[in-house]
């Protein structure tokens, strides 16, 4: 038996790499993605934002404002609009981002010691450089209102230092754990990498079956005396094998190169990614055992494999979603392989912790190989 099953994986990787469009799909497809993905998400983070300032003051005190916003490295004042309908204008149209209104009672307010309401818009059309941009106009207006409070409590007489221990009595100090600097190519470049992989490895998981007893081949393999056992066990054996091959480079880029965050031994992120191959492999291997046709088990597992990167809660949390697709999402070995895949890179909360995402996916591959074998001992 051994012996059939190794002749049975020979044959299949012979079929794989003679299949010229499924070797470049899954050879240089997962390493294109992530080279792509690097190059787009390498900054980390967004810098020079567009910005539009009106002054309105037109004082000294709203002239060193519009100063303090345009030496600012996160932002780039690119526009001085001559009042809020032009400034509207440029966001409607994208030229700028941010939008900065100083009122035209700016430095007399702030010389009496009043409020003064500086309005600022920000476009929201754009989630990543709306998140960008009010973090950096907020730490711009902090700096500002903290300079204008310490010269007005001058201004009454108060002594410097007495001013600025007003302003300092209470410290806010922020601590960015695992993401110190919130780097996007952290959180996001091997993600969707390992994306981009799991949907090649189900498009050659799903011909698992149909791949035989869609031609004639099985009956020459049944002469031949290869039970079903050992046909799709040698197929199975050398799909997850190529899948497996195809992950490597992915890392060693990442890691080596990239320099991407990996904070548990590369041996657990290896054992975990072969526990996914295998799961992944298990729905193509079911999907490919119900179909009439490779066209339509292909179309069935991308229906499973393109939203799950989605549905997984990588990029948008599960708790936000609504509770019957929590639920529903569990199935998917992508949700345990994506979520666990974050706290291995970043945060390594060790085995007692990781292991229930291994067995969660060991039972789903042991439902749809157990299905499929049920399936296809019928046909």
């Amino acid at each position: 038996m051994p012996k059939k099953c190794l002749a049975i994986m020979r044959r299949e990787f012979f079929y794989m790499w003679r299949d010229r469009s499924l070797r470049y799909i899954l050879l240089i497809g997962p390493l294109l993605g992530l080279i792509l993905f690097y190059a787009t998400y390498s900054a980390p983070v967004i810098k020079a934002i567009p910005t539009a300032v009106v002054d309105l003051d037109r004082s000294t005190a709203s002239r060193e404002l519009s100063d303090q916003f345009r030496n600012t490295e996160y932002l780039k004042v690119v526009a001085f609009p001559e009042n809020f309908a032009e400034a509207e204008k440029l966001l409607q149209g994208g030229s700028v981002t941010v939008g900065i209104v100083i009122p035209e009672d700016f430095a007399r307010n702030t010389s009496l010691g009043r409020q003064s309401n500086i309005a600022i818009m920000i476009d929201g059309s754009n989630i990543a450089y709306a998140t960008n941009a009010t973090n950096a106009v907020l730490l711009v207006t902090r700096a500002i209102s903290a300079k204008i409070g310490v010269k007005t409590l001058v201004a009454r007489g108060i002594q410097l230092t007495e001013a600025q221990e007003a302003y300092q009595s209470i410290t806010f100090r922020e601590e960015g754990w695992f993401n110190p600097a919130l780097n996007y190519a952290y959180f996001l470049v091997l993600a969707l990498a390992l994306n981009f992989w799991q949907q090649c490895c189900m498009l050659a998981a799903c011909m698992n079956v149909i791949g035989e007893t869609g031609m004639n081949s099985r009956l020459q393999l049944k002469a031949m005396g290869v039970s079903k056992l050992q046909l799709f066990a040698g197929k199975s054996v050398a799909h997850i094998a190529a899948f497996m091959i195809m992950a490597l480079p992915i890392y060693a880029l990442s890691f080596y190169i990239f320099k991407l965050p990996l904070q548990c031994s590369f041996r657990l992120l290896f054992l975990f990614t072969l526990v996914f191959a295998v799961s992944l492999h298990s729905i193509g291997t079911l999907m490919s055992s119900f179909s009439n046709s490779a066209v339509n088990a292909s179309r069935f597992g991308m229906i499973i494999a393109l939203p799950s990167f989605v549905l997984c809660g990588y990029t948008w949390p599960l708790e936000a979603m609504p509770h019957y697709l929590q639920q529903l999402v569990k199935v998917l070995p992508q949700t345990w392989f994506f979520q666990g895949l974050n706290y291995l890179t970043f945060k390594n909360p060790g085995w007692g912790f990781i292991s229930h995402y291994f067995l969660a996916m060991i039972v789903i591959a042991l439902v749809c190989y157990g299905t499929a074998a049920i399936i296809t001992s019928r046909n």
